[in-house]
């Protein structure tokens, strides 16, 4: 049986607050967990369990979520200014990343991939 490893401190800390932001979205539009479950297709269970921040959210369910919770990607994870004041990422970059989310698994795996081995490449330039 293959074992999901254990996140680290920032990734718990991440999830804790999309699920937090995920529950406040869905409560302002008036869903249960059970509700929202079935417009992404997974279960009531699943869905507290993003909310508590127990489980990590894949990226094929992004997309979907903030569809169904009526927002975009960029307000469902409340990107915000860099440190450096630069801006997140750009619109034309942010539809990309939300197409790529709609996208079958094995497609979305393989721009990771694509995508990893680009910035490996440009980092060790």
């Amino acid at each position: 049986m293959n074992q999901i490893p254990l996140m680290t401190d920032n990734e718990t800390e991440f999830f804790q607050l999309f699920g937090k932001r995920m529950a406040e979205l869905r409560k302002a539009r008036g869903l249960t967990q059970a509700e929202l479950g079935e417009q992404v297709g997974v279960n009531q269970t699943a869905i507290g369990s993003y909310e508590i921040g127990r489980r990590r959210i894949p990226l094929s369910q992004v997309a979907p979520l903030a569809e169904a919770l009526g927002v975009s990607v960029a307000e469902l994870v409340e990107l915000q200014p860099s440190s450096n004041g630069k801006p997140g990422p750009t619109p034309k970059l942010q539809r990309q990343i939300e197409q790529v989310g709609k996208l079958p698994r094995a497609k979305q795996k393989f721009v990771s991939d694509m995508l990893e081995t680009v910035l490996k490449t440009a980092a060790a330039s």
